[in-house]
């Protein structure tokens, strides 16, 4: 189906969608848009994938500077950036890549950066129920590199706090701060 609408796309746009050049391209852009949108084929509870774990770690757990690439909605071009998870555990915790999983699952489907954002640290707080759930992501949006205000170096900056992030000045610092750090 999607073939068939980039084979009519092409020809609005004055292609010739059987030039050699283009004759594979409907079929390459149906697979594509099915990779880059399979996070609607996912649940949280599937990404988890029973990893949460009672514990009593009480500090904050943050994976920092996980890729993450998207497609507007309201242009169908990709953002893309890094995303800063963390949260303070209260009895329990997730497995690490589990936060990579989710940070994936939600960049794979049509976006807005303030949404992809909440939806993170939402799921973090229903699955663990934790003191507290902090995200930021920072993103380049190609809608603003390659078309409209035409800018090459604006970065986008998004963040949801909860709890105690959001409560206490001092532990929002403290993740700030952790995310900000070059310790290798």
């Amino acid at each position: 189906m999607i073939d068939r609408l980039v084979r009519d796309l092409l020809k609005e746009i004055g292609e010739d969608p059987d030039r050699e050049g283009l004759i594979k391209t409907p079929e390459r852009v149906e697979r594509m848009y099915g990779f880059l949108t399979s996070g609607y084929s996912k649940q949280v509870e599937q990404v988890l994938n029973e990893a949460v774990f009672q514990d009593n770690y009480d500090e904050i757990v943050l994976v920092k500077d996980i890729d993450f690439f998207s497609l507007c909605e309201h242009h169908l071009l990709p953002f893309f950036g890094k995303c800063h998870v963390g949260y303070l555990p209260d009895g329990r915790i997730v497995g690490l890549s589990k936060l990579v999983r989710l940070v994936e699952m939600y960049s794979r489907r049509l976006q807005v950066q303030e949404r992809l954002t909440s939806e993170i640290a939402n799921a973090l707080l229903d699955a663990l129920r934790p003191r507290g759930v902090a995200v930021v992501m920072e993103a380049y949006h190609l809608c603003m590199m390659m078309r409209g205000v035409e800018k090459q170096n604006c970065k986008a900056v998004t963040s949801s706090m909860h709890g105690i992030f959001r409560e206490r000045i001092e532990s929002r610092n403290e993740f700030m701060q952790l995310i900000r750090s070059h310790a290798t």
